[in-house]
C-alpha cells in the first residue's frame, strides 16, 4: 500500500513523539541520579557536553545524508542509536569511580546526541512534504507552513514536559537502572511503524555535493547565529542550574523539580503550538516576517535580567521563579515558533534538508554553550541564589546578541512553492 504525504508525515512524527518523551525522561534522570550521586553542577553539566558536541556535529552532517539518502534512514538511524544509548546506561552503578562513570556515560549521551538531532532534522524537514505548493496564493501558503511547523515544534515541546516529569517519576519509582531499560523498550516498539517508510522521503533528485553542507543563504545564516544565542540563553539557566537550584534552595524533591519543570516545558509546547490562532487574536493576520523575529527577540531581553533583579532584592524565590519562568516560556516560545517557520520559509522542498540540518546546527551549538555555562556560571555564584541570578543574566546578555543578529536579516524570497 503506497502511502500519502500525509500518512508518511504522521508516522515520522509518532516515532518523533516517542523519541522526545525518551529524551526529556533520561535528561532528568542523569541530572537527578548524579546530584544523589554527589557531582557538583559542572560535572553534571560536562556528562551533557559530549550530547550537545554530537548534536552540531550530526545537525551539519544529517542534513546533507538526509538530502542524498532520504529521510528515511536518518530517522531509522536515530531512533536505533537513542536504543542503543538507553541499553548502554543500564549497567551503570554508584560503585563505579567517577571518572569511569562520567566518560561512560559523556560517550552513551553522545550517542543520544547524534539520535535526538537526526530525530528532529527528519520531523522538521518532513514538513515540506506535505505542504502543499500554492503558487497562485503565496500567503495561504505561509500561514500553512506556519500552522505545520507550530503544531509540531509545540507538540514535541509538551511530550519533553511530559517527559521531564516521567523521569522524575521512574527515577523515584524503579531507580535509574531499571528505568532507561524500560524507556529502551517503549522505543523499540515506536521504531517498528517506521519501517513502512518508503525510502525516497526527504530525498534530493540531484545529489547534493559535500559543499552544500555550508548554506549559502544570507536569511539562513544569520537567523542561524540568531538561533545560537536564542537557545544559549535558555540552557544556561534551565538545563543544569534551575533543578538543582529548585532542590537545594527549595528543597523540592525528584518528583516535584520533574513535574514543575514538565509543567513548564509543556506550556511552552502549548505557547508554541498556539502560535498562529495568538497571532490572529493581535491581529496579525499574515505569517510573520522579520519584525516579528526582532519584536520578540527584544521583548524577552528583559525577562531573565528581571528574574535575576527579584532573586537580588530577595523577594520570594518560589513567586519570582514561578511568575519569571512562565513570562520567560510564553516569550521564549513565540520566538522559538517563528524562528522554526522562518528557516522553512528561507528554503525550498528540494534543499529543505541541508538548510534545516545546518540551522539546527547553529542550534545545538548554542545549547552547547548554554549547557557549559549553566554548570560553570552556576558554581561561580558561590551559593545558590547568587549562582542562579548569575545564569539569568548571562541569559538576558545571550538573547540581547539574539536580537542583535536579528536586525540585519532579509525578507524571505521564497515561501513553500
Amino acid at each position: 500500500m503506497k502511502l500519502s504525504a500525509l500518512q508518511q508525515y504522521g508516522i515520522v512524527t509518532a516515532n518523533y513523539w516517542a523519541f522526545t518523551l525518551t529524551d526529556g525522561a533520561l535528561r532528568m534522570l542523569v541530572v537527578f541520579h548524579f546530584h544523589q550521586l554527589g557531582y557538583t553542577t559542572l560535572e553534571i553539566a560536562f556528562l551533557f557536553l559530549f550530547y550537545e558536541f554530537f548534536g552540531v556535529v550530526t545537525n551539519l552532517y544529517g542534513g546533507w545524508i538526509g538530502a542524498r539518502y532520504g529521510l528515511r534512514l536518518t530517522l531509522w538511524v536515530g531512533t536505533l542509536l537513542q536504543i542503543l544509548s538507553l541499553v548502554m546506561l543500564i549497567p551503570v552503578a554508584a560503585s563505579w569511580p567517577k571518572l569511569l562513570s562520567v566518560v561512560y556515560v559523556m560517550v552513551a549521551q553522545a550517542i543520544s546526541g547524534i539520535a535526538k538531532d537526526l530525530n528532529k532534522m527528519s520531523a522538521k524537514s518532513a514538513i515540506k512534504t506535505v505542504v502543499p505548493e500554492t503558487p497562485d496564493d503565496e500567503q495561504q501558503g505561509q500561514k500553512q507552513l506556519f500552522k505545520w511547523v507550530a503544531i509540531l515544534t509545540g507538540s514535541k515541546n509538551a511530550l519533553k514536559g511530559v517527559g521531564f516529569f516521567l523521569g522524575g517519576v521512574l527515577l523515584t519509582l524503579f531507580g535509574f537502572n531499571a528505568a532507561v531499560g524500560w524507556m529502551a523498550a517503549g522505543l523499540a516498539l515506536a521504531f517498528l511503524l517506521t519501517l513502512v517508510l518508503p525510502g525516497e522521503i526527504g530525498k534530493m533528485k540531484s545529489k547534493p555535493a559535500f559543499s552544500s553542507l555550508f548554506s549559502k543563504s544570507e536569511g539562513i545564516n544569520k537567523l542561524s547565529l540568531a538561533r545560537f544565542f536564542l537557545f544559549g540563553a535558555r540552557d544556561v539557566w534551565f538545563v543544569v542550574a534551575l533543578p538543582v537550584f529548585l532542590e537545594a534552595s527549595l528543597g523540592w524533591n525528584f518528583e516535584q523539580v520533574g513535574a514543575f519543570m514538565g509543567t513548564w516545558v509543556i506550556g511552552y509546547g502549548i505557547v508554541q503550538g498556539s502560535a498562529p490562532a495568538l497571532r490572529r487574536l493581535w491581529g496579525q493576520t499574515s505569517s510573520p516576517g522579520v519584525a516579528a523575529v526582532q519584536f520578540w527577540s527584544a521583548l524577552l531581553t528583559a525577562i531573565p535580567a528581571l528574574i535575576g533583579v527579584a532573586l537580588w532584592r530577595d523577594a520570594n524565590v518560589a513567586i519570582a521563579i514561578t511568575a519569571g519562568l512562565a513570562a520567560f516560556g510564553v516569550v521564549f516560545a513565540m520566538n522559538s515558533s517563528i524562528h522554526s517557520y522562518m528557516v522553512l520559509a528561507y528554503t525550498d522542498a528540494e534543499s529543505v534538508s541541508l538548510n534545516v540540518g545546518f540551522y539546527y546546527m547553529a542550534n545545538a551549538a548554542g545549547r552547547l554553550i548554554g549547557t557549559l555555562l549553566s554548570g560553570a556560571v552556576f558554581m561561580l555564584g558561590r551559593t545558590e541564589s547568587g549562582g542562579m541570578q548569575a545564569c539569568l543574566w548571562t541569559s538576558s546578555l545571550l538573547v540581547l546578541l539574539a536580537w542583535l543578529s536579528s536586525l540585519r536579516l532579509p525578507a524571505p524570497l521564497r515561501t513553500v512553492s
